[in-house]
């Protein structure tokens, strides 16, 4: 019942957030590839969506990376494109000029190097076999797959160079051609018939990680005139990285005839040869797999680990409702010597192969179903890296030193970093460092109450472990069909709560609980309980129960695992206590677009706990000059209220970040807690969640704002005007063409030249 309250809920939400403002959610960012980097290197991201017109900007969260805006791709026209390529024609006809305005401005378009292979042997283009297309090394003789005989291409004989093309050119010479590939990029880039409209609009920037960036994830977004776009993660890595040539956006597929618009892949982009340690890049079209060869070595230890999920957590449109990536290894016989796909209960794969010879291995990926897009992105990471696959305890109390146990692979010599001393109540990211790589990052609780270990053998109420309320026993569900049994004294009418943070906190654990009294006989029971608060999560493993005692005497808390699995990583956390009246605060969207002088909505929820009903009242903290909030307050038992934002300023160059509070007070005590930015997104046809963003930035625009004319075209000169031309035209589709070609003139893909001539053809065929 409660998941149907909170889908219901987050509906009524929706509705109240989109009577803010119309442009609140109209920035949309559906991928961005790649979705990360290595420290101290610069490359070129493409980031797909809608709604992006006048894109001004980019931001990543925290310090060290920086983004550079190099082009956006509207969605154009047929009689658009029909322009861009009579320009693209002229521009091929050697009489044709740039003007000095074009040869300055061709440089501002200009990407960096996709990232690519390490320096080494590997950057050293690879040999394709005629025959399979595997990828070999440049070296190699014989195909190391088929063993079809392989050449090296040959060297052009001496003196083929022409002359001509290897003198210097003049920078209007440079800037022409620059043009020429810009309208070219423009046209490869376009698809009439989408697959996912959503996705149709591309934005190109250019991304600096810095050599002492933190590892980890970020979030980037886009910032328009108009707005802020939601969020995705960025991750800041620290091997070299390769990257795939970006996808084109997908075709529409028609039922029966899938396979014409499947993504047609030259014989080099199937296969690519990589050197460990290595980050590889990709997307995955429909029917796809992607394959990495390498070369390993006897003894060591490799860990394979997969963003993809991750990446873009849901997919509206398929079950399942996320790219479902597939990791397959294979030897040089071809022979398959690993399997994964999924890691626990994280679709996202992750491999631990330790290699028993030296030789030749393929890494391959796909998607489960063979379903692909270009918002299929992932980032796999091979080396010998370490990894932590689980810690114990899972939590501490505030404030009190705690020793915490680490499991997992290439683990020696690092160490175990636990949040500040001085970290308040809440759940934090901790990781492994050996003084060069810090390890992926697993979540570690810290909680005001009191704690204590799981004291084994306590599998029967005969055996039970005697705790004293309110407690947090950190425990193991040690072999299969293990209980762990707590005893409580109770009152009658008093009530218990016992909660498991189990799966929440990286565990396998499938947790059930149940409360019996002295005679055995079961009073309360909970398997799974749904929790709005736990973001991407959509297997809710953890369980709840609050129960009001019968009678004064002795009552058991029994913990086991639903399928009767175990292990050392099967850790949990029980809370057992008195309630503990709090409550979490989810706001929608994460970010807030306002019109110059006006106001904008927010939608605030409050997810209540241990039966918490009284009202929250919340505030923005700390506004910055020229906003204002009346506040607002959520009634006793209201689960979400609209919290109102006036501004008195007329627009934001860039925008800023804001936070909200809610604060509750309970008997003497004060409880504040700031509510965290989330998007509303939909899983699977049905199901919705709250996706937890870092920022909540804020944007006035302006709502007549209209991109400034840049360029000033010549004059049109009278030879450039045609003679005898019927006029066919009425004055609206004049107008109307007239726009389209200033509107692409000041996007600079038209010339001085070409503009002039197709306006002066358009007004000789107006009808006067």
């Amino acid at each position: 019942m409660s998941r149907l309250i909170s889908i219901a809920t987050l509906g009524l939400g929706m509705l109240v957030a989109a009577a803010s403002s119309a442009w609140a959610q109209n920035q949309y960012i559906g991928f961005v590839y790649p979705a990360g980097g290595q420290q101290g290197t610069t490359f070129p991201v493409r980031l797909g969506g809608q709604g992006l017109i006048d894109t001004s900007d980019l931001t990543v969260s925290g310090e060290g990376v920086s983004v550079r805006l190099v082009d956006y791709y509207r969605v154009m026209d047929n009689q658009e494109m029909a322009l861009l390529n009579q320009q693209l024609n002229a521009l091929k006809k050697k009489e044709t000029t740039v003007d000095d305005g074009m040869a300055a401005k061709m440089a501002f378009f200009e990407l960096p190097a996709p990232i690519g292979p390490a320096t080494g042997p590997d950057a050293v283009p690879a040999l394709i076999c005629p025959v399979c297309a595997t990828a070999n090394a440049p070296d190699a003789t014989v195909c190391i797959k088929c063993n079809a005989k392989l050449e090296k291409p040959k060297d052009p004989p001496p003196g083929a160079s022409d002359a001509k093309s290897d003198a210097p050119k003049s920078d209007k010479e440079m800037a022409k051609q620059k043009l020429i590939d810009r309208l070219q990029r423009r046209f490869a880039e376009d698809e009439r018939n989408p697959a996912v409209k959503s996705q149709t609009e591309l934005v190109f920037a250019e991304v600096t990680v810095a050599p002492n960036a933190k590892p980890g994830r970020r979030e980037i977004r886009v910032i328009t005139k108009r707005g802020v776009s939601n969020a995705l993660p960025f991750y800041v890595a620290q091997v070299p990285e390769v990257a795939r040539r970006p996808m084109k956006t997908c075709q529409l597929p028609v039922l029966g005839k899938e396979y014409l618009a499947q993504r047609k892949r030259p014989r080099e982009e199937v296969e690519m040869r990589i050197t460990v340690p290595c980050t590889m890049n990709g997307q995955v079209a429909p029917g796809e797999v992607n394959r990495y060869r390498f070369h390993a070595s006897k003894g060591q230890r490799l860990v394979i680990t997969v963003l993809a999920r991750q990446l873009v957590p849901y997919v509206a449109d398929g079950v399942p409702g996320w790219f479902q990536a597939v990791l397959k290894l294979y030897d040089e016989d071809g022979k398959e010597v690993a399997y994964d796909d999924d890691f626990r209960f994280n679709p996202d794969p992750v491999l631990y192969y330790q290699v028993p010879e030296d030789g030749e291995y393929l890494l391959t990926i796909n998607e489960a179903l063979f379903r692909g897009r270009e918002s299929f992105v992932y980032r796999i990471t091979i080396g010998e890296l370490p990894f932590v696959t689980d810690i114990f305890p899972l939590g501490g109390r505030v404030g009190e030193p705690i020793k915490i146990e680490m499991n997992g692979w290439n683990l020696e010599k690092t160490a175990l970093a636990p949040p500040p001393v001085d970290a308040k109540a809440g759940t934090y990211m901790i990781g492994a460092t050996n003084g060069a790589l810090v390890s992926n990052y697993v979540p570690f609780a810290l909680d005001t109450l009191p704690e204590c270990l799981d004291q084994e053998s306590n599998d029967e109420p005969s055996k039970a472990q005697k705790v004293s309320l309110p407690m947090i026993v950190n425990g193991r569900v040690d072999r299969p069909g293990d209980w762990d049994v707590f005893e409580v004294e109770g009152k009658a009418g008093g009530t218990v709560v016992a909660e498991v943070n189990a799966r929440r906190l990286g565990s396998p654990l499938d947790s059930f609980v149940k409360v019996t009294g002295a005679d055995g006989k079961i009073i309360a029971l909970n398997d799974d309980h749904y929790d709005a608060a736990s973001g991407m999560n959509t297997d809710h493993a953890d369980s709840y129960l609050m129960v009001k005692l019968p009678a004064d005497g002795k009552y058991f808390v029994h913990l086991g695992d639903t399928r009767r699995q175990a292990g050392k990583d099967y850790s949990y956390r029980l809370r057992i206590s008195q309630p503990q009246p709090d409550f979490a605060l989810r706001l929608i969207p994460s970010r807030i677009v306002m019109p110059g002088t006006k106001s904008a909505n927010v939608t605030v929820f409050a997810l209540r706990k241990d039966g918490f009903d009284g009202p929250i009242t919340l505030k923005f903290k700390d506004l910055p000059q020229g906003f204002e909030s009346p506040g607002a307050t959520l009634a006793a038992k209201q689960e979400a209220v609209g919290l109102s934002l006036k501004t008195s300023l007329a627009e934001m160059e860039k925008p800023v970040n804001l936070t909200v509070v809610g604060t509750v007070k309970i008997g003497d005590r004060e409880i504040v807690h700031e509510a965290v930015p989330a998007e509303d997104r939909m899983q699977a046809f049905l199901w919705r969640h709250l996706l937890p963003a870092e920022t909540l930035p804020v944007l006035v625009y302006n709502p007549s704002y209209q991109p400034s004319a840049d360029r000033i075209r010549p004059p049109i000169r009278d030879e450039d005007r045609p003679k005898d031309v019927k006029p066919t035209l009425q004055k609206s589709a004049v107008e109307g063409y007239m726009r389209q070609i200033e509107r692409l003139y000041q996007d600079w893909f038209f010339t001085d030249e070409f503009a002039n001539r197709e306006i002066a053809n358009i007004e000789a065929r107006l009808i006067k």
